[in-house]
């Protein structure tokens, strides 16, 4: 290596296949426009995987220490930073008129945004379910892909993704047995008050009318039943496993406590993720129905309905978002034991002013 010439910036960033990859089929001046922004698109998937699979291998063991969930944080910001920058590109592709993508349209079929391998790869990795995923023409997305894409997609389906590993993660939470202490049979009982505190206040609303009063307290009762069935009282159907969730919950309660702080913020990236790719969905649907109306896509989808419809349906943590549902106000929240109080917390001197260990949580186990 001692002969080797030193990197030149042209040759290091292969500048000469960069920038010989725009070739328009048509020659129309904003095709080249077009071009570029889904190039760039492609690239900055491939720095998202890159993120994602470097989080997916942190969570993989069946220990998470907690200098690594503050990596997984790290990720997924990044994640969620790039995201933005997605955001902005749409609105350069905006510029770009109707009549100027008519230009060059018919060139492109029956390619379409819906063959992007590289985006497949990422709601997989995610944990997009395979049950609620939309049909391409009737058919699975995977028909309108290469046979060599379609296998790789297929494996890749199979394979465990971000949703599963933090699943796992989140159902061997601590602090959610507290010895003798039965955390959530105190947290039923603040429930059970402040449902029937709502429920006097319905039945006592003074503006209210019968109408009203019967719908707002149906409700109420939905409510009651979303309650009962999460701690196991009724039916449960949600993705996210009981165990999982509750541990979600009791994270997203008792955030403050020093211990829970970071997998809070592990949370609210997952949610962070999950709605600015919701969000890039519904912007890509918006210009598409601003580009070519009510016409199919090029790749033959209902247009921007279909992709409306991805915004909807193609979510991977759907239940975390629910989970406001459950909160308690801080005031109504049953305190913790002590010495679970102890453990959650950070202790910085001991004795004559001798540090002490900071309590280990026990995550990974």
């Amino acid at each position: 290596m001692a002969d080797a010439a030193p990197p030149y910036y042209w040759d290091y960033l292969a500048l000469d296949e960069v920038l010989g990859a725009q070739r328009p089929l048509h020659g129309a001046h904003d095709e080249h426009l077009f071009i570029v922004v889904h190039q760039a698109f492609e690239l900055w998937f491939r720095q998202i995987l890159a993120e994602l699979d470097q989080v997916l291998a942190a969570l993989a063991g069946d220990d998470l220490p907690d200098r690594e969930i503050g990596r997984v944080v790290a990720g997924l910001e990044r994640v969620v930073t790039i995201q933005r920058v997605l955001h902005d590109q749409l609105e350069v592709l905006e510029t770009m008129t109707p009549l100027d993508f008519l230009d060059f349209r018919d060139a492109l079929i029956p390619a379409s945004g819906v063959q992007s391998v590289q985006f497949r790869l990422i709601e997989h990795r995610l944990g997009l379910d395979p049950r609620t995923r939309l049909k391409v023409k009737g058919a699975s997305y995977r028909a309108v892909l290469r046979a060599d894409h379609a296998a790789l997609l297929e494996d890749a389906e199979r394979a465990p993704s971000l949703f599963d590993h933090v699943e796992r993660w989140l159902a061997r939470t601590p602090f959610l047995h507290f010895g003798d202490f039965d955390f959530w049979s105190s947290y039923r009982a603040a429930v059970e008050r402040m449902l029937a505190a709502d429920r006097a206040t319905i039945a006592a609303h003074p503006t209210l009318d019968d109408e009203a009063r019967r719908q707002q307290l149906a409700q109420l009762e939905h409510t009651a039943r979303g309650f009962a069935a999460l701690l196991g009282d009724g039916p449960y159907d949600r993705r996210l496993s009981r165990p999982a969730l509750l541990a979600a919950l009791l994270i997203s309660l008792y955030r403050d406590e020093p211990a829970l702080q970071l997998p809070f913020r592990l949370l609210q990236r997952l949610l962070d993720v999950d709605e600015g790719f919701a969000t890039w969905r519904w912007r890509h649907a918006l210009l598409a129905h601003r580009m070519i109306g009510g016409k199919i896509g090029t790749g033959g989808t209902a247009g921007h309905e279909y992709l409306e419809a991805a915004a909807r349906r193609h979510r991977v943590f759907a239940d975390l978002f629910d989970l406001p549902t459950f909160f308690l106000p801080r005031s109504a929240l049953p305190a913790l034991p002590a010495e679970v109080k102890s453990q959650m917390g950070f202790r910085y001197g001991g004795p004559a002013g001798t540090p002490q260990e900071w309590p280990r949580t026990g995550w990974g186990r």
